[in-house]
């Protein structure tokens, strides 16, 4: 048995799967192996396995073995393996260092870096890696790396004939489960004359 992945957050008396061995008389179900922190419980009549506890996600997956046992006679029974992961719970957004940045940019440089940008994330595992885009690129005069995060220019601006100022949104995103959190910075780049 596989059940679907539990939340580092499940709460105790969650209904994690049901064990349904296939017998002429009633069989009583026990845990026999595995599970030796006592994270789940099995209801002996009906093969309900409930989480008894919160789960420490450090201690997953768990495979322990539930056994089924005739109830008449202790000498027949068969064994069944369970498996029970769990799932890192998305707990933070990306944060840049500083939500607004100020950079300059001569007139003219050809296609060039204009800054590293980095985020954090106090997540770990899938839930903590970013990948980095942009939001508003002004056309396709800006690009970003979206693994290194650094921001570059396409092409030379010309003070004379152009904005000398652009706000370019930059956003950090983790890859988190169930739903992926992002973080923002805004760079403020000012063409220099």
């Amino acid at each position: 048995y596989r059940p679907a992945p539990l939340s580092e957050k499940t709460p105790p008396d969650t209904f994690v799967v049901e064990i349904s061995a296939l017998y002429k008389l009633p069989v009583n179900y026990s845990i026999v192996s595995g599970d030796e922190k006592g994270y789940f419980i099995i209801h002996s009549s009906n093969g309900i396995i409930r989480t008894s506890k919160n789960l420490e996600l450090e201690d997953f997956p768990v495979n322990f073995k539930v056994r089924a046992t005739d109830s008449s006679d202790a000498a027949i029974f068969n064994e069944v393996d369970v498996k029970v992961e769990v799932i890192d719970k998305n707990d933070f957004p990306p944060v840049f260092p500083s939500s607004l940045l100020e950079e300059r940019l001569a007139e003219n440089s050809p296609a060039t870096q204009i800054v590293q940008l980095k985020a954090q994330d106090n997540d770990t595992g899938r839930n903590g890696f970013l990948t980095y885009g942009i939001l508003n690129g002004h056309g396709l005069k800006f690009r970003i790396n979206e693994t290194t995060g650094i921001l570059y220019s396409t092409a030379p601006f010309d003070y004379e004939e152009e904005p000398t100022e652009y706000q370019v949104v930059v956003y950090a995103e983790d890859d988190g489960i169930p739903e992926k959190k992002r973080g923002y910075c805004t760079v403020v780049i000012k063409i220099t004359d």
